[in-house]
């Protein structure tokens, strides 16, 4: 899960929204500022970064549950600017890796 985040951060970290949308397929960034793009864009790096690192490091492993909880969260908005965009496919994306997340945020904060 780490690695959708990360390439989904470095994408909006470093391409216009043009390029994200036209080249990348992430439409639902089309009517969004550079600047939030780009937020958005580091959040998803620091998060594919938290995923991994706690539990790796065994500092704090907990918080590998609690990111995950946090970016199945993002995935709420995600799915609704896809659902209002029409964008369907987009919308069972989302809620994949949402379920996912959910899955391993209880796995790590409740076992």
């Amino acid at each position: 899960m780490s690695v959708v985040f990360m390439y989904s951060g470095i994408n909006k970290s470093l391409f216009s929204i043009k390029e994200l949308v036209v080249e990348k397929g992430q439409t639902g960034v089309e009517n969004l500022p550079l600047s939030f793009v780009r937020f958005i864009g580091i959040s998803e790096i620091l998060g594919a970064i938290a995923l991994i690192l706690p539990w790796l490091l065994d500092i704090l492993p907990f918080l590998t549950g609690v990111v995950a909880i946090v970016l199945a969260l993002i995935m709420i908005p995600a799915g609704v600017i896809h659902y209002k965009r029409k964008e369907y496919k987009n919308v069972g994306t989302n809620v994949i890796i949402f379920c996912i997340c959910i899955f391993i945020g209880y796995g790590r904060l409740f076992h």
